[in-house]
């Protein structure tokens, strides 16, 4: 879908550049667009690859299971369904753990092995339970603790002082947590969104 969508945008650029004459202008945009894009990536490389570099440090020394035991019993009160031994929740504590270091990498496998699991505890299996909506408010809101991404972007583009975000990316983050869950919760408590037990 994106691909059409990239490609629709491309075409219409050019369509445009040839009826308004100005292709010559197009192209110049194009030129200059890849040249931008090619020095930004290559500026982020190597930002990327010392945050990741200090991520992976961390997640070897064990500091992921640190976060996994402070957050397991906030877990508990968010999934009341989920058994606390259910292989769910701990593929779910270590989702949470890994996104809120900036291990976006890492928190991807187990965010699928949570979905997996939680799908094994669905009684409808054609409709999301409350459970796996919780976990996906919670999963694409995602407390950041270091926003390793923003900060190697600020560096990348010159910033004297990317790691300026890292207070306010905590602060935006934790309310836009705080809102999935609520809204979530709300949600999952009324009449049109609750699913009727079957007999």
């Amino acid at each position: 879908m994106l691909n059409a969508i990239w490609f629709g945008m491309m075409l219409v650029s050019v369509i445009t550049g040839l009826v308004m004459g100005r292709l010559d202008a197009v192209v110049s945009a194009v030129t200059d667009s890849a040249k931008l894009g090619f020095e930004i990536a290559l500026g982020l490389a190597g930002i990327m690859a010392l945050w990741l570099g200090i991520m992976e440090i961390a997640s070897q020394s064990g500091l992921i299971n640190v976060f996994a035991r402070i957050v397991r019993p906030i877990m508990r009160r968010l999934f009341p369904e989920v058994p606390d031994d259910h292989p769910a929740m701990g593929a779910m504590v270590m989702n949470i753990s890994a996104n809120m270091l900036g291990l976006a990498n890492a928190a991807t496998p187990f965010g699928l092995q949570a979905m997996k699991e939680l799908q094994r505890l669905n009684t409808h299996v054609n409709t999301a339970s409350n459970a796996m909506c919780t976990f996906l408010a919670i999963n694409t809101s995602s407390i950041q603790l270091i926003p390793a991404t923003s900060i190697a972007f600020l560096a990348a583009n010159g910033n004297l002082h990317p790691s300026n975000v890292i207070i306010s990316t905590l602060i935006a983050t934790m309310a836009s947590t705080i809102v999935a869950v609520i809204s979530v919760k709300y949600f999952a408590t009324l009449k049109y969104f609750k699913i009727e037990e079957q007999e």
